[in-house]
């Protein structure tokens, strides 16, 4: 069974893992974040206007956004591909150097053309799943215990997943969780 679980590992997958994922006793068997040269090279600092023109300075310095994605589902002890939207932009020496920096951080990466080819440009990413499902190497686990009391869960996801410092709650906020409890 293959599921979205929405937007980015720290929004849609930390909701899956420790919310439907725990009350629905499902423990997935790998995870798929999606990347993009282009998105990569924005948050590399590259303005939206010059992202077409080739930048491994941008898509290096870019690169940390994704690794932070990658670290969160290796926290649930889930394997992770990266699949690789190409655009019709993307220079050779920016996709080897993806593939060489994902790598390093031990995730496979696969560059997919579905939106060109359709299925068969999206055939080599349904390969890297299989391959990661049959090696049964998920060993998937909740970030924090069901018993946990609410304001540690709290902290817990926004420290492990946000990297927050701390967390302080006004006295509003600890009235409602008082109230929840």
């Amino acid at each position: 069974v293959v599921t979205e679980a929405g937007f980015a590992s720290d929004l849609g997958a930390e909701k899956f893992f420790d919310i439907k994922c725990r009350f629905a006793g499902l423990k997935p068997s790998a995870a798929v974040i999606v990347a993009t040269i282009r998105a990569l090279k924005m948050h590399g600092g590259v303005p939206k206007t010059e992202l077409s023109k080739c930048n491994t300075e941008a898509l290096e310095k870019g690169f940390a956004n994704l690794k932070a994605h990658l670290a969160i589902v290796k926290k649930y002890g889930v394997p992770a591909v990266v699949a690789v939207n190409k655009f019709i932009t993307d220079t050779c020496e920016e996709i080897d150097l993806l593939m060489k920096l994902c790598q390093e951080v031990g995730a496979k990466a696969v560059v997919t053309e579905g939106w060109e080819k359709g299925g068969a440009g999206a055939e080599n990413l349904a390969h890297a799943v299989a391959d990661l499902c049959d090696s049964n190497q998920s060993q998937f686990h909740c970030l924090y215990e069901d018993s946990l009391p609410l304001k540690e869960k709290i902290e817990k996801v926004a420290m492990e997943i946000y990297s927050a410092g701390k967390v302080e709650f006004s006295s509003a906020a600890l009235k409602k969780l008082k109230e929840y409890t």
